[in-house]
C-alpha cells in the first residue's frame, strides 16, 4: 500500500479508502504501516473520514489526555447499535462521564469481583460436570452460557433456565457478531433492541419496587443511580449501562478459551503453572491479555488543534489507538510474539504499555473497569482447567482466525473431554494437574 511522506508532515496513506484492509487484518493493519513506514503515526481514510492510527506506549498516554481527546461521537454509529449501545459511558467526557463511571466503580468494587467470581465457580463446577467425551465441546460456546448464567445471577438479573440459551446467544451477539459482516451485525443490533426492552422493564420493576433487586446487585445500583445533573437515568439508557455490565463478563469466554488453548500450545508453561506458584499464575493471566487478541483498537476524537511529535492533530479528527499493536511492540516486549509468562515477572506493566482492555486508570480514564473481573474469572476457569478437567483440543481449534472479530481459535476451539473430577478451591486440595493435550 502506497503513502505519501512529506518532511515534517503525517505519513499518509494513498488511496480513497483503508477500510476494507483494516477489515481483512484488523490486529494487524495499523501496526503493519506503523512498521513500513517507519512511523508510530500515520493518517488513513477510514469509513471514508480522514482518520489519524496510532500504537505504542507514548502514543497510549497521549490518547488518554482529556485535555487532548474527548470519546464523544468518537466510535462508528455501527459500534454504537451493537457493541457499546448509546448515551453510554464509552462515549461521554469530563463530569458526566466521572459520575457514570463511579456507577460501574461501586459495582464491580473488590468485594463484589470477588462474589462475582464465586458465581462463575458454581457455574464451571454445573458445566463441566455435563461435559463427556462423545462429541466435540466448541468451549468458546460452553464457556459464554456458563458465563451469562454467572453474571445474570450475580447481577440480580432473573434468568430463568429456558430463557438462558436464547439471553446468552443474544448477550454474545453484542460483540461477536458486531463487526462481522452485514447479516452478522444486523443481528447484534436486534439483539441489542431485544436485551435493553428487556433490562429497561427489570430496572422500572425496581424502580417501583426496590425490594425486586438485593441492595448489593448491579441491577439495583443501576436502576438508582444519578446522572450528573442528579436525575435517574432514562430506563433504555439504565439498560445499556446494565448491558455495559453483563456483556464484557461474557466476553472474557474469549480470554477463557484463550488460556484453554495456551495450556495445550505450551505444555511447559503449564507445568511450571503446576508447581502452584501464585505469581507466575498471575504472569500467565496478563501474558494471555498481552499475546492474544482481544479488540483491536479503540477511538477518540481530537479536542482541539495540536502537534504531537511534529504532526499536526486537527480538531474533530479520529483517531484510531492500536491495542494489539501496543501489546506486542518490541520496544516495551522484547520478542513478542513469543508466549512468555515470565515477562511479568521481571516488571510490573505501565498503564500504557499493557492495554488490551484500554489505557490509563480505571478511575479516571477510559480503561475499562471490568479489568479484574476478565483476571479473576479467568483465575476461576484457569484452576478447573489445570486441576478438573481433562481434555484434548481437537482439529482446526489449534489455528486462530486472524480475520475474525473478535479473534478465536477455529471452530471455538473444540475440545474432548476425558474426565472432570471436581476439587476444592484450596490450594491445598491441588494434587495434580490433569493433562491437557
Amino acid at each position: 500500500m502506497a503513502a505519501t511522506q512529506t518532511p515534517g508532515r503525517m505519513p499518509r496513506l494513498d488511496g480513497l479508502d483503508h477500510t476494507l484492509s483494516l477489515m481483512a487484518d484488523p490486529y494487524r493493519f495499523i501496526s503493519g504501516q506503523c512498521q513500513r513506514l517507519n512511523s508510530d503515526v500515520f493518517e488513513a481514510r477510514i469509513m471514508l473520514q480522514p482518520t489519524v492510527c496510532m500504537r505504542g506506549a507514548p502514543a497510549a498516554e497521549l490518547f488518554y489526555d482529556p485535555a487532548r481527546f474527548v470519546r464523544a461521537g468518537a466510535a462508528p454509529e455501527p459500534l454504537r447499535a451493537s457493541l457499546f449501545g448509546k448515551q453510554a459511558v464509552q462515549g461521554l467526557d469530563g463530569a458526566a462521564h466521572q459520575v457514570r463511571k463511579a456507577l460501574f466503580m461501586q459495582v464491580l468494587a473488590p468485594d463484589r469481583v470477588q462474589a462475582l467470581a464465586g458465581h462463575v465457580r458454581g457455574q464451571w463446577q454445573r458445566a463441566a460436570g455435563s461435559w463427556n467425551g462423545e462429541q466435540a465441546l466448541p468451549f468458546y460456546g460452553a464457556c459464554q452460557q456458563m458465563l451469562a448464567r454467572a453474571v445474570c445471577a450475580w447481577a440480580g438479573v432473573p434468568l430463568p433456565p429456558e430463557q438462558a440459551p436464547q439471553r446468552t446467544r443474544e448477550l454474545a451477539a453484542l460483540f461477536d457478531d458486531a463487526a462481522r459482516g452485514l447479516r452478522a451485525h444486523l443481528h447484534a443490533r436486534l439483539a441489542r433492541q431485544r436485551l435493553e426492552r428487556w433490562l429497561a422493564g427489570l430496572i422500572e420493576q425496581v424502580r417501583r419496587d426496590p425490594t425486586q433487586a438485593a441492595s448489593d446487585t448491579a441491577l439495583h445500583a443501576v436502576a438508582h443511580h444519578r446522572d450528573a445533573q442528579g436525575a435517574l437515568l432514562a430506563p433504555r439508557v439504565a439498560a445499556t449501562e446494565l448491558l455495559n455490565i453483563l456483556r464484557p463478563t461474557v466476553a472474557v469466554s474469549v480470554y477463557l478459551t484463550f488460556c484453554a488453548l495456551a495450556l495445550h500450545r505450551y505444555p511447559a508453561v503449564r507445568e511450571t503453572l503446576c508447581e502452584g506458584e501464585a505469581a507466575y499464575r498471575h504472569a500467565f493471566l496478563q501474558e494471555v491479555r498481552r499475546y492474544f487478541p482481544f479488540f483491536p483498537a479503540v477511538a477518540a476524537r481530537v479536542r482541539q488543534d495540536f502537534t504531537w511529535q511534529g504532526h499536526a492533530f486537527a480538531a474533530g479528527r479520529r483517531v484510531l489507538l492500536d491495542l494489539y499493536g501496543t501489546n506486542h511492540d518490541a520496544r516495551r516486549w522484547p520478542e513478542p510474539d513469543t508466549f512468555d509468562p515470565a515477562r511479568f515477572l521481571a516488571r510490573e506493566p505501565t498503564p500504557f504499555d499493557l492495554i488490551p482492555q484500554g489505557g490509563g486508570h480505571a478511575e479516571r480514564h477510559h480503561r475499562c473497569p471490568g479489568e479484574n473481573v476478565a483476571m479473576a474469572v479467568m483465575d476461576v476457569v484457569l484452576d478447573g482447567l489445570l486441576y478438573e478437567l481433562d481434555y484434548a483440543v481437537q482439529p482446526p481449534g489449534h489455528m486462530i482466525d486472524m480475520a475474525r472479530l473478535p479473534a478465536l481459535p477455529r471452530a471455538g476451539l473444540p475440545i474432548a473431554v476425558r474426565r472432570y473430577v471436581p476439587r476444592a478451591a484450596s490450594p491445598a486440595s491441588r494434587s495434580a494437574c490433569t493433562m491437557a493435550s
